[in-house]
C-alpha cells in the first residue's frame, strides 16, 4: 500500500513539474523568435496604400490605420508601398518592388540597365 502512495505522489509531482516548468519553458523558447504582429515593429515590411501625398510626405493606409508617411521617392495616391522604418508616428516608405539597399526594382540592377550616354561627342 505504501508503494502505491509513493508512486502516485511521484507521478503527481512529476506532472506538476512538467506542467508548470518544462512546457512553459519550451513554449517560450519556441515563440521568442516569432516576429511581432502588433505595435510598431509589426508594421515593418508590411504593404500599404497611399491615400494622399504631397511632395515627400503624405498618408499611407496599412493594417486598417492611416499613418503619416515620408519618402525620398515621389509617390501618388493609390501607389502601393512597403514600410521600411518607423520614427515616432511617421513611417518611412518606399514603392512596392524597390529594394531598400539598391533603390532599384527587384528585377533590375544598374548593371543590367545602364544609363544611356550622350552620343554627341
Amino acid at each position: 500500500m505504501k508503494s502505491a502512495i509513493v508512486i502516485l505522489l511521484t507521478g503527481i509531482i512529476l506532472y506538476e513539474i512538467f506542467e508548470h516548468v518544462v512546457f512553459p519553458l519550451v513554449w517560450f523558447i519556441k515563440d521568442r523568435k516569432r516576429k511581432s504582429v502588433c505595435g510598431a515593429t509589426g508594421l515593418l515590411g508590411k504593404e500599404g496604400e497611399i491615400r494622399c501625398w504631397s511632395g515627400s510626405e503624405g498618408q499611407v493606409f496599412v493594417h486598417g490605420e492611416l499613418w503619416r508617411a515620408a519618402s525620398d521617392v515621389p509617390l501618388t495616391k493609390g501607389d502601393k508601398v512597403v514600410i521600411q522604418n518607423i520614427n515616432g508616428l511617421t513611417v518611412k516608405v518606399i514603392p512596392l518592388g524597390k529594394t531598400a539597399r539598391s533603390g532599384f526594382p527587384q528585377d533590375r540592377s544598374p548593371e543590367s540597365h545602364p544609363i544611356p550616354q550622350n552620343q554627341d561627342g
